[in-house]
This record gives structure tokens, sequence and C-alpha cells, in this order.
């Protein structure tokens, strides 16, 4: 399946990948692959267009708590949010689950908590 029109500059993976899904040569093929698996693909062919190997395009999709989402541009904003939202429902327990907890309680060791000046208790007030 050719992928035409295609450069490192293409746009948002989203609307390439509902593109490549609804054109009516690809429907047939195309139909049970889902849209996020699609949308990788895209972004992983853009990256290879880049000069990126695989590994640098794969590390893009794991979730890194450190990372500052605030510097991110909106595709990747997006992308990011929907790794969690997906991370999310996988852990989510429902009330049908067989080790569903309703009222979970779980104390917190003050050895592992970080101590922040502006969580201090102040003499001042």
């Amino acid at each position: 399946m050719p992928v035409r029109n295609f450069s490192q500059y293409s746009g948002k993976s989203i609307v390439a990948a509902e593109r490549l899904k609804n054109h009516p040569r690809h429907s047939e093929y195309l139909e049970r692959v889902s849209q996020s698996q699609l949308e990788r693909l895209h972004i992983i062919l853009r990256d290879h267009m880049k000069g990126l190997s695989l590994e640098q395009s794969l590390a893009s999709f794991r979730l890194d708590p450190t990372q500052d989402l605030n510097k991110l541009n909106d595709d990747e904003l997006a992308h990011k949010k929907g790794k969690m939202d997906q991370l999310f429902e996988k852990n989510r327990k429902k009330k049908d689950d067989p080790d569903f907890v309703y009222d979970v309680e779980v104390e917190f060791s003050a050895n592992n908590q970080e101590i922040c000046s502006w969580d201090e208790e102040s003499d001042g007030f």
C-alpha cells in the first residue's frame, strides 16, 4: 500500500490515519486495524523521513513522568494525553472486577515524601 504525497512535514497523524482508513481502495484492508495503530505508523514513518531511528521513534510513545508537557506542540500533547487515557482505562478497576475494593485507604510513610517549602507549616501567620 503506497503512501503518496507524504513528507516529513506531513500534517497531523490523526487526520492522515482517518484519510487512509476511509480511502475507498484501502478501507477493506484496514477495517481491522485500529485508528491508534495507524496514527502510530504515521508517526514512525514521519520520524523515519526526519532521520530518526526506529528506537528513537518508539521512545516517543513511552510516557515519561518527568517530561514537561507544557513544552509540547498540540499534536504531541494530544498523543500523550491519548496514551495516558489508554493507560488509565487499562489500569482502572470497575465494580465488576473480582479484585475491586470500594474504599481503598493507603498510608504513605513520611520518609518517602518530598519536603517542599510551600508545604511546610509557617509560624508567621
